[in-house]
């Protein structure tokens, strides 16, 4: 998927790096239980009877089962005892290694069975004198586990000394209260409706006669204070749309690089004014700079816009003079609205005094509290909760994010020791910058759950402002075997929105868009920094100023490849996670990438996406660990090496974007443990033989195969949830009838598919939830099989149908229906009569439906009493405004594409 620091640079240490310098954190209490559950499986256990290991390993989970108990209580502690954090960082290496040990173990054995069950007598002979030989493995094998069950007992006889308490089960949750959506809730934002007006009327303010500069606003404050909220407030100001032509939002954070933000501003415009689009944005990455520049000027020229430049820190006046020398085509009356914490940076962008924004009131403090720590009126049974929330809001000094944080760690706990526990905490009176907020950050951070405050860490190998899919957090969080069901029945992809969900109600994510079955968000920059911090000695973000990849870090982050060479891994062998996680960006070194493969050999997740190899080693099939294997968009591939097909973890596979792409390896079929699969392929159809053996995938996605004209012949497919079909050309027809448990359907862009084209008789029952269907120049009404999901669809997304003319009766008998999203439909002129027994709709958006849209007004429009049930109603209007849910639809296309 496509779309670092602390500071406002790369290489500089964090921000609140003057909090507590000996900090550090440690994933010890989820480690121990993640190999404890893996000892404990019936594979272990057949495993190491078959090499007469069982003792060894029974010792090991006996001593670990003992650890573990008392790692909770050491965690807390350990900033209170002397010698404590030490023994956490010796247990977390001897479990990270015992991890290694144990995998490869499993690995092996998985390996001789393949074998045992092969007919092959070459395989047989081959395996035999290959390093897995049983006689040469047991030998090596017994050598590590004893070694490592002699250090975990000498560290856990170690930890005796500490008076530790057992704690054997985490108690730290926090109720989840109901997800919200990304567009800025006017309602939910406490104490700024005064510097909104302001805002707004600075942005109203004409220029004095003659005066044809262009006018740049900023807005100033501390981290957290509320900028870019307020600025939201602004932007999304009805009377914004009246005075601008064109709205465009582009977040700058960290790195002011001009052809970037180039392409954000373009990106922005194109999705606040579809008119003016340059086409196909996903290719405006490969254009040159003359080129970008040239598009943007001509996009800009003539229209009087607002520009929000969100979270600048660049002061080099140079490179926003040549910014600001590119934009200022616009219009006379154009603006630019800036946020960012530094006084001189506003001063040297700004055109008039900068607007310093001030922490809320006391009043404004407790009412925000109040609202994310109780349910609606739950405060007024509990004045003796609020009184000490009086007292905790005023350690927050007046900073929205730390008021929220800290509210949200005590939602519907009425635990009064908790809350004493907060307000009291050493933790404030530890030595800190003026606006330091991070206190109250870290104290929600160390209220979560120790599985949850492990994934939270992984946030730091991505940029500021990077928008993460749901499908980015599962990959990592399940290659490095984070997500585990408690009772072993529930989907990973189900437990990982559960973790996202508690995330986001500890207000650790913001801009939050949940499309039903998939959604996005971002990580605010001040929590960005938290996950930093907390990540350190484990976790490395690699830039041009890293010197060398120290050895025991496991987790790199790739944000900046000019200087990247063997040489910067000298010592790099623990590396579990390498990542390229800005768009465009890889790697070219094949002597780089046959280090990464012949050194971390215990890696889990390898991205070499955005790179332009023409074929990868054989070798890759040493990487038996690996979980999530990243080849999208790489430009010169055509196949991938047959040894792919030996990696028997691998769970999640892409290839998406790989237009040279000819063909998956023969065998790929053997790739059992795959759950994910993204292709870009000129296959015209791909075996079913091979796709039927894989069976655990759940996701499955085709994206830019013009040659493809069938999916898959054959028996059903039962086991596949979610399908993805994208710019494929060729392709004629969906077969539903061989996928009868699909609960997620994207069809995009597919110019030679007939929707309606269906044998079924009469229509097959489905099991969907989530349908998206875009770009049907040609479809006159929407396709009958859909009334087979009546039972299940809870959302349905109808985009570029410019010949529909009506929507069926039918469509009303959708019980479960949740968010209908109509838009770009301009000929659509009629609802269902029956609207109103969508009883469960809560979300409905009608845009680019310049009839429609004029009848389903609020109070005026002749079909208002049939939606006025509805919770959340936008609807967009002939004079271009509603912008703002086009570019929320762009959102959820751009993200699919990149």
């Amino acid at each position: 998927m496509s779309p670092l620091d602390s500071n406002h640079h790369p290489h500089h240490k964090p921000r609140f790096c003057t909090f507590v310098a000996n900090m550090a954190e440690f994933f010890v209490f989820e480690i121990a239980e993640s190999l404890l559950r893996k000892l404990a499986s019936h594979l272990y256990e057949e495993a190491s009877r078959a090499y007469d290991l069982y003792e060894d390993l029974q010792g090991i989970q006996d001593t670990l089962s003992i650890v573990k108990g008392v790692l909770l209580d050491a965690e807390d502690k350990k900033e209170l005892k002397h010698g404590l954090s030490e023994w956490l960082r010796q247990i977390q290496r001897v479990c990270f290694d015992a991890e290694d040990v144990l995998d490869g173990f499993a690995c092996r054995h998985q390996r001789k069975q393949i074998v045992k069950a092969s007919r092959s007598t070459v395989m047989k002979v081959g395996y035999f004198f290959s390093s897995s030989n049983p006689l040469v493995f047991r030998f090596r094998m017994a050598h590590q586990i004893k070694d490592i069950r002699s250090r975990l007992d000498k560290v856990a006889a170690d930890g005796n000394k500490f008076g530790l308490e057992r704690i054997d089960i985490d108690q730290r949750l926090v109720h989840r209260r109901d997800m919200t959506y990304s567009h800025v809730d006017v309602l939910g934002v406490i104490g700024r409706e005064n510097e909104r007006e302001q805002i707004v009327k600075l942005l109203m303010q004409p220029l004095p006669d003659g005066d044809k500069s262009l006018s740049v606003i900023p807005i100033v404050g501390i981290g957290g204070l509320g900028k870019t909220t307020l600025a939201k407030l602004v932007f999304n100001d009805e009377r914004m749309d009246e005075l601008f032509q064109l709205k465009m939002w582009v977040c700058v954070s960290d790195d002011f690089d001009i052809r970037h933000i180039i392409i954000k501003i373009i990106n922005a415009a194109s999705a606040s004014s579809p008119t003016i689009t340059l086409g196909r944005l996903e290719n405006i990455k490969h254009l040159d700079i003359e080129q970008l520049q040239a598009n943007l000027r001509y996009m800009l020229s003539g229209q009087k816009f607002l520009l929000v430049l969100d979270d600048i820190w660049n002061d080099d006046r140079g490179k926003w003079m040549e910014l600001r020398d590119l934009i200022k085509v616009g219009m006379v009356g154009s603006k630019v609205l800036v946020t960012t914490r530094s006084n001189s940076i506003a001063s040297m962008m700004g055109t008039v005094p900068s607007y310093i924004l001030e922490g809320l009131s006391p009043e404004n403090c407790l009412s925000l509290f109040v609202k994310w720590a109780f349910k609606e009126g739950e405060e007024n049974k509990y004045p003796n909760l609020v009184k000490i929330g009086k007292e905790i809001v005023k350690k927050c000094r007046g900073v929205p994010l730390a008021v929220k944080t800290l509210g949200s760690s005590l939602f519907s706990n009425f635990d009064l020791d908790r809350w004493e526990f907060v307000r009291d905490h050493e933790i404030w009176n530890l030595k800190q910058k003026k606006d330091d907020i991070l206190p109250a950050l870290k104290l929600s951070y160390d209220q979560m759950p120790s599985h949850l405050r492990h994934c939270f860490a992984f946030f730091s190998l991505y940029p500021k402002d990077f928008g993460f899919a749901g499908i980015q957090s599962s990959v990592l969080w399940m290659a490095h075997g984070l997500i585990q069901s408690p009772d072993g029945n529930q989907k990973i992809e189900n437990i990982t929105r559960q973790y996202i969900d508690e995330l986001h109600s500890r207000s650790f994510l913001e801009d939050f868009e949940d499309f039903g079955y998939f959604y996005y968000f971002k990580v605010h920059d001040l929590v960005h920094d938290l996950a930093l911090y907390v990540a350190k000695e484990d976790f490395l973000v690699v830039n041009s100023h890293t010197r060398n990849v120290p050895e025991r870090v496991r987790h790199l982050s790739i944000v900046e490849n000019d200087s990247l060479s063997p040489a910067l891994f000298p010592k790099s062998r623990s590396a579990r996670t390498i990542l390229f996680p800005i768009d465009g960006m890889g790697v070219d070194s094949e002597a780089l990438l046959d280090t990464w493969i012949t050194r971390c050999k215990y890696l889990r997740y390898l991205d070499i996406s955005d790179s332009s190899f023409e074929r990868l080693p054989n070798s890759i099939s040493n990487l038996e660990h690996l979980r999530g294997f990243d080849l999208s968009n790489n430009c010169k591939i055509k196949r991938p090496p047959h040894s792919i097909c030996n990696l028997p973890n691998l769970q999640y596979l892409s290839v998406r974007g790989c237009m040279e792409l000819e063909a998956l390896p023969k065998g790929f079929g053997k790739l059992t443990s795959l759950r994910q699969l993204l292709l870009t392929t000129k296959q015209s159809v791909l075996s079913h033989n091979e796709i039927e053996s894989l069976c655990n995938l759940q996701t499955l996605s085709f994206e830019y195969s013009d040659n493809l004209k069938f999916l898959f012949k054959g028996e059903q497919l039962t086991f596949l949830d979610v399908l993805l079909v994208q710019s494929c050309g060729s392709l004629d027809s969906l077969p539903f009838h061989i996928l009868p448990n699909l609960e997620a359907l994207l069809v995009i862009r597919c110019e030679m598919l007939n929707l309606s084209l269906n044998h079924e008789s009469p229509i097959q029952r489905l099991r969907m939830k989530f349908l998206h269907l875009e770009h049907f120049p040609r479809q006159l009404a929407l396709p009958q099989w859909i009334q087979g999901a009546a039972d299940t669809l809870q959302t349905l997304f109808i985009l570029n149908f410019p010949s529909l003319k009506m929507l069926p009766e039918w469509l009303t008998t959708m019980t479960h229906l949740k968010m209908l999203h109509i838009v770009n439909c301009p000929q659509l002129l009629y609802l269902p009569s029956n609207m109103q027994r969508l009883t469960a709709l809560e979300d409905l958006i009608i845009d680019g439906c310049p009839e429609l849209c004029r009848k389903c007004q609020s109070q005026s429009g002749e079909y208002w009493p049939l939606i006025a049930h509805i919770k959340r109603v936008s609807i967009g209007e002939t004079n271009g405004k509603g912008k703002l849910l086009f570019r929320m639809q762009s959102r959820l296309r751009l993200r699919l594409r990149d």
